[in-house]
């Protein structure tokens, strides 16, 4: 089975960082987030993937110089321009021949993490005969989400667009893995900007074409700031499919050093007395003596008696000894 994995974005919310790492690459407890969802498209069936991007692909080609990713085999489709959700999907599938091959196919958000069971949806919509299903997860508060509607069945009624108190019962949001058939490529020519939310998906339902598969399991956008510790600490603290490693054995750290609910990559160096709460430290980090650093994510340098909270330091990111931040980035590339 092909999947076209969607890594167009260019991670404003996750500068610095993605400066120099683009987001699919962004390690979630020492991996690549793209490597972790490639892990789960293969334990689904997926052999091939075509990554849609709207850059050119050489960290790609950098991270995965055999063009396999978890077993599962990659080819890069390059947009010449923008072409939004259903542009970049119709695109890449095209570029992977999906279309001339008639077969079923899987689309998935490169921001997400989750335990979905790839093959369980797969069956499900291979059971509804309809071209396209969505996988739907709850949130508690949909007030800030698109919320989506079904029946029974599960096919989908209708989308509610961050609905008031009383508008709706649903509390299912897309979760940004879908399963096609070849045939709604023909709703997709990938030729010109198109969005699959606010068009696509529209036109299936009207059309009686799109089911939702709702489930609980684990699911996060990692793809901002927050999230993005929050994905990390989380993979340390719960049963997942994905394989976690949260100190890497090629880093330097001071015996009077506390690490706690923390992600520590290779190359890092932390001295004496410092203190890692509830933080990601990205390959290369430094953090001096007697440093505090709480839900942050830091590629830099922390200097000695410094406190960082809530912030994001990247690869060329001075915190100068003593200073205090919150919700601060460092530089600021917002």
């Amino acid at each position: 089975m092909h999947a076209v994995v969607l890594v167009g974005g260019f991670g404003k919310r996750l500068r610095p960082l993605t400066l120099v790492t683009p987001k699919p690459l962004l390690p979630i407890a020492n991996l690549p987030l793209l490597e972790r969802l490639m892990a789960s498209l293969a334990r689904g069936g997926v052999t091939d993937a075509v990554l849609s991007l709207g850059f050119k692909p050489e960290p790609f080609l950098i991270a995965f110089p055999s063009n396999v990713c978890a077993g599962v085999k990659l080819t890069y489709a390059v947009e010449d321009r923008p072409l939004d959700t259903a542009g970049a999907i119709g695109f890449a599938a095209r570029h992977a021949e999906i279309d001339k091959r008639g077969e079923t196919f899987l689309v998935a958000n490169g921001d997400v993490l989750t335990d979905l069971d790839i093959a369980a949806l797969v069956a499900f919509h291979k059971s509804t005969g309809a071209q396209a299903t969505i996988h739907l997860t709850p949130v508690e508060d949909p007030s800030q989400y698109g919320v989506v509607e079904t029946n029974p069945q599960g096919k989908v009624n209708r989308f509610v667009e961050k609905p008031s108190p009383g508008q709706t019962t649903s509390r299912n949001v897309n979760g940004g893995t879908y399963v096609f058939e070849a045939s709604a490529l023909d709703r997709m020519p990938g030729v010109a900007p198109m969005s699959i939310e606010r068009e696509t998906f529209p036109e299936l339902v009207k059309d009686g074409e799109l089911f939702g598969y709702a489930t609980s399991d684990y699911w996060i956008d990692a793809g901002r700031p927050d999230t993005y510790v929050r994905a990390n600490i989380e993979l340390l603290q719960r049963k997942s499919i994905h394989k976690v490693e949260a100190i890497s054995a090629m880093s330097q750290i001071a015996k009077s050093a506390t690490v706690t609910q923390s992600v520590i990559a290779r190359g890092c160096k932390l001295g004496e007395n410092c203190q890692i709460i509830r933080s990601v430290l990205l390959a290369g980090a430094t953090i001096d003596d007697d440093a505090v650093v709480v839900d942050s994510a830091v590629m830099g340098h922390v200097g000695s008696f410094a406190q960082v909270n809530g912030c994001l330091i990247g690869v060329d990111g001075e915190v100068k000894s003593g200073a205090i931040l919150r919700d601060a980035k460092v530089p600021d590339a917002s």
